[in-house]
């Protein structure tokens, strides 16, 4: 005789998987998302044509207009900040270290090595002091402790000279796609080895050799603690011998707030170089731009990544690439871009308006005269703003025009992005769509 299976009982779940107020939540944030978009609407209709706008709320897209492609500027440090998180790890320190034959009687017979780990922070003490830059450097590692550490290790006299060794990456200072005027002015000299940004101490200008420079400056901090020291300081290569001393940056994220706070070029195209050389084993700027370029890829988009830096007209990227760079690594950017009113390139910007204190931003400027001809100037925001609701706001707005760097035609489209993001959620609420 056949068997008949047993009805399977049908158990009903505890509560609602979808309950009306629920529901009236879900309704309430896609209408208010709706409304968002209406509102941005006038901020799209006025865009340059080779300009974009992407918004996205939470993670979820709301609004993607205008071009593929623009020349981000400064907003390429985001993608460069994303690709190091990703690459590097939030853990990642750069390691700079002292080499040199073990002193004998507080003598080292030959050359003391000062090894770049590519700290794009390694900073004297009187740097960060100085009046040199309108954005100080901040979160940077001691130099002074280093030489400390070499006075600890009993070292009192050098019989050879203080080396700059910045081999780790390659010997290529200046980005050969820089306009006229950017190289030496707005960025590098870089290499493995930096120390302000290439001054020494009473000079008036930067050092040509970044290596050589950061030697002078370490043998003076070295003859000021009592050490003597023979030769004359220069850039090579480390010879045999120990690891005297060493000293390691503050972990990524906070060197990244330095990047993104200062807007810092030289940060950025170290950190291009040495994501080439964890990606490949490269540090060269080609074989960063390779690296950057997966991890565009893996976000679900591409871009043409010419520096780090954003000085590179040649760069390309998507408003899209910038938001999903964005929502993946928020809580870092969040706590890492200026705040409007507040730091860096927005201490000025957004004064008493909606977003003041609670919009977070990576400007992006360029200028590219003459203005009748391309390429075109850029004026590029995004960010996140934390709307009243609590939700995360996620924004890119790279305009590309002949004259939009000009504030008289950026602000009010800055003005108008910001106060629809500040306002949100301006729709229905939960009580309104709910059940009675």
């Amino acid at each position: 005789m056949p068997t008949v299976d047993a009805p399977v009982p049908v158990v009903a779940p505890a509560s609602a998987v979808l309950t009306l107020r629920r529901q009236a939540a879900v309704l309430s944030r896609r209408a208010n998302q709706d409304v968002l978009a209406d509102g941005l609407a006038p901020l799209v209709e006025r865009l340059p044509g080779s300009s974009c706008l992407s918004v996205s709320v939470d993670g979820v897209p709301v609004l993607s207009a205008g071009a593929e492609s623009v020349i981000p500027a400064s907003n390429q440090k985001i993608l460069i900040a994303s690709a190091a998180l990703e690459i590097l790890g939030e853990g990642h320190t750069f390691t700079t270290t002292v080499v040199g034959p073990d002193p004998v009687d507080g003598v080292v017979d030959g050359d003391l090595a000062l090894v770049g780990g590519g700290d794009p922070v390694l900073s004297s003490n009187w740097y960060p002091e100085s009046s040199l830059d309108r954005f100080p450097v901040f979160n940077s590692t001691s130099l002074d402790s280093l030489a400390d550490a070499v006075v600890a290790r009993g070292v009192r006299v050098i019989t050879g000279s203080v080396v700059g060794d910045g081999t780790r990456y390659d010997d290529e200072w200046y980005a050969a796609d820089w306009a006229e005027g950017i190289a030496g002015v707005e960025a590098g000299p870089v290499d493995a080895l930096l120390v302000n940004d290439a001054r020494v101490l009473g000079d008036d200008y930067r050092g040509s050799d970044p290596s050589r420079a950061a030697a002078r400056e370490f043998q003076r901090l070295l003859l000021e603690r009592g050490i003597t020291v023979v030769g004359e300081a220069r850039s090579g290569v480390a010879g045999g011998g120990s690891t005297l001393a060493s000293i390691s940056s503050m972990t990524l994220p906070a060197v990244l707030q330095e990047m993104l706070v200062n807007s810092d070029n030289n940060t950025a195209e170290m950190l291009l170089k040495e994501i080439g050389f964890v990606a490949s084993g490269s540090g060269s700027r080609a074989a960063g731009a390779l690296a950057v370029s997966g991890h565009v890829a893996a976000l679900g988009g591409s871009a043409t990544i010419v520096d780090g830096s954003g000085l590179a007209v040649g760069n390309r990227l998507s408003c899209e690439v910038l938001i999903a760079a964005l929502d993946r690594d928020r809580d870092v950017f969040e706590i890492s871009l200026p705040v409007a009113a507040r730091t860096g390139a927005l201490a000025d910007a957004f004064v008493g308006s909606s977003v003041e204190g609670r919009l977070v931003a990576k400007t992006g400027t360029l200028g590219n005269p003459p203005y009748d001809r391309d390429p075109p100037a850029v004026k590029a925001l995004a960010g996140v703003v934390t709307a009243l609701s609590g939700e995360q706001l996620t924004f890119a707005l790279v305009l590309n025009a002949p004259t939009i760097n000009d504030q008289r035609e950026y602000r009010p489209l800055w003005d108008l992005l910001a106060s629809v993001l500040g306002a949100h959620p301006t729709g229905p609420g939960v009580s309104l769509l709910g059940p009675e």
